[in-house]
C-alpha cells in the first residue's frame, strides 16, 4: 500500500528539521531563563525591568510562532497575517493597560 504525499506529516517533507526544533527550544528556554533571572535578581528598577520583560515576551512570541507553529508555512488566505498582527496588538494592549491600571493602587490608598 503506497502512501501519497498528502497523507505524510509536514515534517517528513523537510519543512522543519529536528535541528530547527532544537534551536527553537533552546531559544525559548534562554529567553525564559533571562526573564526569570531578571525578575528575581532585583538588579533593575521596576520601569526598565518592565520594558525588558515586555521585549523578552515579544521575542518569546516570535520564537513560538516561527519555530513551533510554522506561521510562515501556511498557504492560507492573506487575512491570517492580519489576524496575527491584530492579535499581537490586543495582547500587548491588554498587558500594558493592566500594568497601567494596577499602578493606580499605590496612588489611591
Amino acid at each position: 500500500m503506497a502512501l501519497d504525499h498528502k497523507s505524510q506529516p509536514a515534517a517528513s517533507h523537510g519543512h522543519h528539521s529536528p535541528r530547527l526544533y532544537i534551536i527553537g527550544y533552546i531559544s525559548s528556554i534562554v529567553l525564559t531563563a533571562i526573564a526569570f533571572g531578571l525578575a528575581l535578581s532585583h538588579t533593575m528598577h521596576f520601569g526598565p525591568l518592565l520594558v525588558v520583560l515586555m521585549i523578552l515576551a515579544g521575542l518569546q512570541i516570535i520564537v513560538q510562532l516561527f519555530f513551533f507553529m510554522h506561521v510562515t508555512e501556511s498557504d492560507g488566505p492573506p487575512y491570517h497575517s492580519i489576524a496575527l498582527v491584530l492579535g499581537l496588538f490586543f495582547t500587548f494592549a491588554v498587558a500594558i493597560m493592566s500594568v497601567w491600571i494596577m499602578s493606580f493602587g499605590s496612588q489611591v490608598s
